[in-house]
């Protein structure tokens, strides 16, 4: 019963953030259905849902885009859907024969959102790309990594998910915000470049008043502090250590036993290198539980650093049900959380195609329509 109840949405499948996208959209409540390519689909299907658990809470259907009659049941649904999802290069939908134009001018109140990781204008347009050369080209990978070393991608998270996929959910949110007022659908244009950039904007700060050197691992929140870094236990683990303000600081200090250390001031940069030699050796000392014991729930702002595994068992997480478990995949919970309009996982990711007539009978397509289509091969 998420807040987007009500809301009916088209996804054409694609991979990474655009099903991430569909996801938080279906996590919130709103009605997805995924448009898989019909040659992708088995025609059998397995009693156990698919595992790809970013096409959760979608029902799927099997469509040929490339046959006039599948483009034109496309159409049909779009007709009737608040907004459409979609993650190719530019032109690729036009192309198709379900670009926005065409789409708007069958239901002109629909919120059209494209997502590329160059956007849809500009030198980089056409050219391939994946989440390492969206975030290298907007500034934001440079800053990642440590002093002296090679800048360090942070998994596919920056570009993919949080300037991609997480922004085009927001991008599609707001434009149905503002069509309540104006009734007018619009095109969304998200850019991963983009999106890692604005992800970086207190960085652009930084730097603008002086607090932000462009020498990767010197500054506070790169690894150059002692205070801000993750460290190497007694038996191989890691923790991570946070104390930014001085009075966490302060408590970092005392909870090591370095208070009684002569060291310089927390923010003297050119000590930072010295004091984390200490502070490393100090880590060292005890095993990853034993610092758990000492530092875990204090004003240090520390915490264990945990596989995907043990995250599914630490206590915090099991109080808030952070994570979830679906068809016996854990995986993690929508996310934010309401007073009123809980969002939930629907259900567990649709194999290919498996619900075409399901959907399109509840869309409005006749038994008759369907045996034309799949006569015409239009459909799955």
């Amino acid at each position: 019963m998420g807040p987007l109840q009500g809301m009916k949405i088209l996804e054409i499948a694609g991979i990474g953030p655009g099903p991430f996208a569909a996801m938080m959209l279906s996590d919130m409540g709103a009605e997805v259905v995924r448009i898989d390519r019909a040659q992708s689909v088995s025609g059998e299907f397995p009693d156990q849902p698919s595992a790809d658990i970013l096409n959760r809470g979608r029902r799927s259907i099997g469509v040929d885009l490339k046959n006039p009659e599948g483009i034109e049941t496309v159409l049909r649904l779009v007709e009737q859907a608040d907004a459409l999802v979609e993650g190719f290069r530019p032109g690729v939908m036009e192309r198709l024969g379900l670009g926005p134009d065409v789409c708007l001018a069958r239901n002109p109140a629909l919120v059209y959102g494209r997502m590329t990781g160059w956007g849809q204008e500009g030198p980089m347009a056409p050219a391939a790309g994946h989440d390492i050369n969206y975030i290298a080209l907007s500034g934001t990978l440079h800053g990642i990594g440590r002093k002296g070393e090679k800048p360090l991608p942070p998994l596919n998270l920056v570009g993919d998910f949080g300037g991609g996929g997480m922004l085009m959910a927001f991008g599609i949110v707001c434009a149905l915000v503002e069509r309540a007022q104006s009734g007018k659908g619009q095109v969304v244009d998200t850019a991963m470049v983009d999106g890692a950039a604005i992800l970086a904007t207190m960085m652009h700060g930084f730097k603008a008043i002086g607090m932000w050197k462009e020498e990767r691992g010197t500054n506070l929140l790169d690894t150059g502090a002692h205070f801000y870094d993750t460290f190497e236990t007694k038996d191989g683990e890691h923790v991570a250590i946070g104390s930014i303000e001085p009075q966490f600081y302060a408590q970092l200090m005392k909870l090591t036993g370095l208070d009684g250390e002569d060291l310089p001031r927390q923010m003297d940069r050119t000590q930072w290198e010295a004091s984390k030699e200490k502070v490393t050796a100090v880590f060292k000392t005890k095993t990853r539980a034993e610092w758990n014991e000492i530092m875990e729930g204090t004003d240090v702002c520390y915490s264990p650093v945990l596989s995907m595994s043990e995250a599914y068992e630490h206590p915090h997480n099991v109080a808030r049900n952070t994570f979830v478990e679906v068809a016996g995949i854990p995986q993690p919970a929508p996310a934010p959380r309401f007073s009123r309009t809980e969002p939930e996982i629907s259900r567990p990711p649709s194999h290919p195609g498996q619900h075409t007539d399901e959907v399109l009978s509840a869309w409005g397509l006749s038994a008759e329509d369907l045996t034309r289509l799949r006569n015409a091969k239009a459909i799955a």
